[in-house]
């Protein structure tokens, strides 16, 4: 049985506040769950993922109201919801990029703080901590394992999802435009070399300085682009087959003969 996702590609431009694009975006989900078992949304969609001032200033508690909007969308709709990731605000005081992922009744499956941090001294390191959990959560993909941007350019973050069994990568990013031949390599790297779905969601437009470059995909466990979107706002639909990656594991069981790691 296959399993239909939508990929909501997003435009988070930095002229857009960020009160009109929570409701445009939940409007946006509404309407993709009507035709898809699973929806998936970029990185830090709320206030764009490279707007740190507003990062700062609309970040919110895991229990706050955007994580509370998106869980209701899960149960009303009963789908499987990846809400992309927020910037959350911790009990301690500390800031993370933190991923979401509810189940059909609603329920937190995962909540996901973003491991590597970009900006080298820059950026949302300047604002965010790093979180030092992995998560891999059965889902109707199969095992699921979850990352975010930056992540993609760690090959053993993947391999460390794969020991934990995951079949499946679902990745929320905003990748800029100038690197985005780097996101289309590297997206198909992680496919091929772990024999897993690839299902990445990037967004678009231009955020202080930054334009993103889109290209959300989703790629097959050999490393076939099933489909991709261009430079602009788009939703995605496509039918996985949860049980490919167990077939071609046992067709050509590379991660058999490793040696290393």
């Amino acid at each position: 049985m296959t399993v239909r996702v939508a990929l909501v590609q997003l435009d988070c431009s930095s002229d857009e506040s960020v009160a009109n694009r929570v409701t445009r975006t939940l409007a946006l989900v509404e309407s993709a769950a009507k035709d898809a078992d699973f929806v998936i949304l970029p990185e830090l969609w709320h206030v764009g993922a490279f707007d740190v001032t507003a990062a700062r200033d609309h970040a919110q508690p895991i229990d706050g109201p955007l994580v509370e909007a998106l869980s209701g969308i899960a149960a009303q709709n009963e789908i499987w919801l990846h809400g992309g990731s927020f910037a959350e605000l911790a009990d301690d005081g500390q800031h993370y990029n933190t991923a979401v992922l509810f189940s059909p009744d609603g329920g937190l499956a995962a909540a996901y703080r973003k491991v590597h941090l970009f900006g080298f001294d820059g950026g949302e390191t300047t604002l965010m901590s790093g979180g030092d959990e992995l998560f891999v959560v059965e889902t109707p993909l199969g095992p699921t394992g979850l990352a975010t941007c930056y992540d993609l350019r760690f090959p053993e973050l993947f391999r460390a999802l794969v020991d934990g069994g995951a079949t499946a990568f679902l990745i929320t990013s905003g990748w800029p435009t100038p690197r985005i031949e780097h996101w289309d390599v590297l997206t198909r790297a992680r496919a091929i070399e772990n024999q897993a779905w690839v299902i990445a969601c990037n967004e678009v437009g231009v955020q202080p300085g930054i334009r993103l470059g889109g290209h959300s995909v989703v790629i097959d466990p050999k490393g076939g682009v099933l489909v991709e979107a261009g430079g602009d706002a788009d939703v995605l639909l496509v039918d996985i087959d949860p049980d490919a990656p167990r077939r071609w594991r046992q067709e050509f069981p590379v991660l058999d003969d490793m040696r290393i790691g």
